[in-house]
Parts: C-alpha cells; sequence; structure tokens
C-alpha cells in the first residue's frame, strides 16, 4: 500500500538529477530525500525490508493472479464497495474535526452509493460530481494538537507515524466492516480489500523499482509529506492512495 505514495514523489528522475541535489531537505524527488528525522530508521529498514519481502513472495503473486483472472468490472466493483464502506468513517472523523462540507460530502456519498449504486458496488456519487473528503482518526486526532511523533513502519502495514499507529484500533473499528459480527465473514473480506487494493498498485511497484534508488526513504518522505498534505486541509476530492492532485488517487490500470 505504500507504493503509490513514493511514486507520487517521483518527480525528478535522470535529467533531472542535478536540480534534485540542489533541493532543499526534506522535499521530494526521484531519489531519496535526505534530512528527514527518522529516530527509528534502524528498526523500519529492517521491518521494511521485512514487508518487502514478504510482498513479493505472498501478496503480489496472489494479486497478480486475482487481476488476471477477475474482469476489470468485477474490480471495479470491489473497490467501490471498499471505499463506500470508508466514506462513512470519512462521515464520522469530518465531523469530529468540525469540517462541515467534508462531512456533508462523505455523508450524501454514502448514501447515494448505497442506495443508487447497489450496496456501493458502482460509484454513482463520482458520477454525479460529489468530492470525496477522505479522513482517519490519527488526522482527527491531528486535527486536535496531538503531534505526530516519529515515523514507523509497521509489520504487514507499512508506513506509519506513531499517532497514527495509536489511533489504528479506532480506525480499525470504526469502519463497518470491524462491525461485523460474523468473524469468518469479516475475515474474508478483509483479505478480498487487501488484495485487490495490492493488485491496483502492481504497476505503482514496477514503476517504482525503476526510479527509485533508495525506495525505503522515498516511500518515507512521500508518506510523510502526504500525510501533512491531507491534515492542513480538507482532503476534497481525493482518495486513499489514489494519486495527486489529491494526496491519493490510484494508478489508472492498463
Amino acid at each position: 500500500m505504500a507504493l503509490p505514495l513514493a511514486l507520487a514523489g517521483c518527480a525528478t528522475t535522470g535529467s533531472d538529477s542535478a536540480q534534485a541535489e540542489s533541493a532543499a531537505p526534506g522535499t521530494v524527488s526521484g531519489t531519496a530525500v535526505a534530512g528527514t528525522p527518522d529516530p527509528f530508521e534502524s528498526y523500519n529498514r529492517s521491518m521494511y525490508a521485512f514487508n518487502t519481502a514478504l510482498d513479493d513472495a505472498v501478496l503480489k503473486p496472489v494479486a497478480t493472479l486475482y487481476r488476471d483472472i477477475t474482469p476489470a468490472l468485477a474490480r471495479d466493483g470491489v473497490g467501490n464497495f471498499f471505499s463506500n464502506l470508508s466514506d462513512m468513517w470519512s462521515f464520522v472523523n469530518n465531523l469530529a474535526q468540525a469540517r462541515g462540507e467534508g462531512a456533508y460530502y462523505s455523508a450524501v456519498r454514502f448514501s447515494v452509493n448505497t442506495v443508487f449504486g447497489i450496496g456501493g458496488l458502482f460509484d454513482v456519487a463520482s458520477e454525479m460530481g460529489l468530492p470525496r473528503s477522505p479522513q482517519d482518526f490519527g488526522l482527527t486526532l491531528g486535527r486536535w494538537g496531538v503531534p505526530t511523533g516519529p515515523y514507523l513502519v509497521l509489520p504487514l502495514l507499512g508506513p506509519s507515524t506513531v499517532r497514527d499507529t495509536v489511533a489504528l484500533p479506532v480506525d480499525w473499528e470504526g469502519v463497518l466492516l470491524g462491525q461485523m459480527s460474523d468473524v469468518a465473514a469479516r475475515n474474508s473480506l478483509t483479505a478480498l480489500g487487501l488484495v485487490d487494493k495490492r493488485a491496483r498498485l502492481l504497476q505503482a511497484g514496477d514503476m517504482l523499482d525503476a526510479v527509485a534508488l533508495d525506495k525505503y526513504s522515498l516511500t518515507r518522505d512521500v508518506f510523510l509529506q502526504l500525510r501533512s498534505q491531507r491534515a492542513q486541509g480538507d482532503g476534497m476530492g481525493s482518495e486513499d492512495f489514489e494519486g495527486d492532485d489529491g494526496a491519493g488517487m490510484l494508478p489508472p490500470e492498463d
């Protein structure tokens, strides 16, 4: 899931290297960005390597198979379904952050897609021009003054911060999927969502391998930059991991 975040920062490659070298510390380029505080870097790099090896051995092959055998229409429906679930949690967090417009659009999107999009399988709200305003509990804590803390790479989950890690249990419970009492169904849907997300990032991963000299540093710096942008703005029109303008749009599939 960290791959598209890193790609969002690939602003310079090849002939732009001289310009990248003159950039101020903390800016994002096609190479590693120096100067970002990372007190847990030794641990983080080890966990990043572990996650990458696990992805190469398990998740990426499964996601590739899923992409190859599942029709595009079905994959779109799966992605829309999980995005619709996240809109309701975004409504709660927008409300908690006193972001009235974001809360309004999140609630309307969820209602429209649930009713007219057959439980969220079709993204009718986007066709109507209703923007997303994705928020989570980590950003809500930041809205009310809780500092991010150091960058932290989590087992399996990837890039995070100390604040976002503390917020994770609330986010897990807050998303409607976490309210399902049927454990088997909940776990199956969670696995499906993970595989579907990873399948959408296959092309992005290949691009990252091609352009980044230090994938860890690039992923870290862009992740922190995007979280900062999301905390400062209202996030309107963006969706988790979907590219930027908006801090998060998924790269288009072939």
